[in-house]
């Protein structure tokens, strides 16, 4: 009883750093960008440049940063990863110019590699065992709420200060909160490492065929899931806007986060004995789905509405489809640099999302916009069903050998 107390204690403790870690590294841009752009005197468009240069050292230092999680602890990695997160913030805080701040931004996905999902994901497998797949669920769930949360509450801050003082906000947060949080976490790794080893039994792996050619699958599925939720995210609020939506964007988009919670406690509820890999194919659906909906019934607020749901509780499940699916298929052995190289194969394809959609606003306009998103949401559907096809064709072969 005392280890589930202690196993939650730890969820809660990352679920807090994880909203505060994805709602001032992550959420906050989309608002803060327009206000960046008209006061460094430059197009929109760059600064959505910077941040699509920004994703791409962040996923390229992905896998390393997975590695280290995996040889020194993912609780030490988040802890110096707290740091690094207050100094990047601090650094866009200071920025006066248009090369500052890209440097900044840079050092904001930099240590965003060590603070976020897969550095948490890999912290819950070393410390969580055979519940680490449940404790998965259990902290996307907590964290859910961290558009919900952050994109108002940037929205309110830039009525009363400018964007510099918001980058300093956050990053004392970073380093006021989640660093000790962070310092406690590693404290409670520590702990765990001494217990006993638990004799209870691990869950059996899906066997697979060619299990490299599977995880290229998976890594491709994931990065094209990166790109389309990349660039909705990014470009959430002003895209409604340009739908006719006005100053009903923000609440509109407000939604996601609750839709997010929404969609993590069905699955908890009704999706426990569900596959990893059927789960990745529901959430893959929902982006076309959401996307389509939008494109087809704007400027209606009800058609918004359902867009964000619907879009909402397919990147709920995502979050935690991208920590169970590598953990069912590959277990823990090197999951932290699997999940590094998932970091790389996402974010180097979703550093092209927020440049590329922003020009094809601006170029061809909204509808158009949603219907290439919808596109790159087919084909991750496509790659996913593969997926779950050679898994369950490999797990039909394994029930008729034994």
């Amino acid at each position: 009883m005392a280890d589930t107390h202690s196993n939650a204690g730890a969820i809660w403790a990352l679920g807090v750093t994880q909203i505060i870690g994805y709602g001032t590294l992550y959420y906050s841009f989309s608002i803060l960008a327009p206000g960046i752009a008209v006061d460094l005197n430059v197009a929109v468009e760059w600064i959505y440049g910077c941040i699509s240069l920004a994703l791409l050292a962040g996923g390229l230092i992905s896998p390393w940063a997975g590695g280290l999680a995996d040889r020194l602890g993912a609780g030490k990695i988040m802890s110096v990863g707290s740091i690094g997160a207050a100094a990047a913030l601090a650094v866009c805080g200071l920025a006066g110019s248009t090369i500052e701040f890209l440097a900044g931004i840079i050092l904001v996905e930099l240590a965003s590699a060590f603070v976020l999902y897969s550095t948490a994901f890999a912290f819950l497998a070393q410390t969580t065992g055979v519940r680490a797949q449940r404790s998965i669920t259990y902290l996307t769930l907590i964290a859910g709420f961290a558009s919900t949360i952050f994109w108002p509450l940037t929205a309110l801050l830039l009525q009363a200060m400018d964007w510099h003082q918001i980058y300093f906000l956050f990053a004392g947060l970073n380093l006021a909160v989640c660093l000790p949080l962070h310092l406690w976490l590693s404290r409670f790794a520590r702990i765990v490492a001494a217990r006993p080893v638990e004799n209870t039994a691990v869950p059996a792996l899906m066997t697979v065929d060619n299990g490299n050619l599977v995880f290229v699958l998976i890594v491709l599925g994931f990065s094209l899931a990166g790109f389309v939720s990349a660039a909705t995210l990014f470009h959430m609020v002003p895209m409604l806007g340009l739908l006719g939506l006005g100053t009903a964007g923000v609440w509109v988009a407000s939604l996601l986060g609750p839709a997010q919670v929404a969609s993590r406690l069905i699955n908890m509820a009704f999706g426990k004995d569900l596959p990893a890999t059927v789960l990745a194919v529901v959430s893959a659906i929902t982006m076309p789905v959401a996307l389509g909906t939008l494109a087809l019934s704007a400027p209606s607020t009800s058609g918004a509405v359902a867009f964000a749901v619907v879009f909402g509780l397919g990147s709920g499940l995502f979050s935690i489809v991208s920590g169970t699916l590598p953990l069912a298929i590959f277990g823990k052995a090197g999951f932290g640099k699997r999940l590094g190289w998932i970091g790389m194969g996402r974010l180097g394809l979703s550093a092209l999302a927020p440049f590329a959609l922003s020009v094809a606003l601006g170029a061809i306009g909204p509808r158009p916009s949603l219907g290439m998103l919808a596109g790159a949401g087919m084909l991750c559907v496509g790659v996913f069903a593969e997926v779950w096809r050679r898994c369950r064709a490999a797990r039909q072969v394994t029930v008729v050998l034994e």
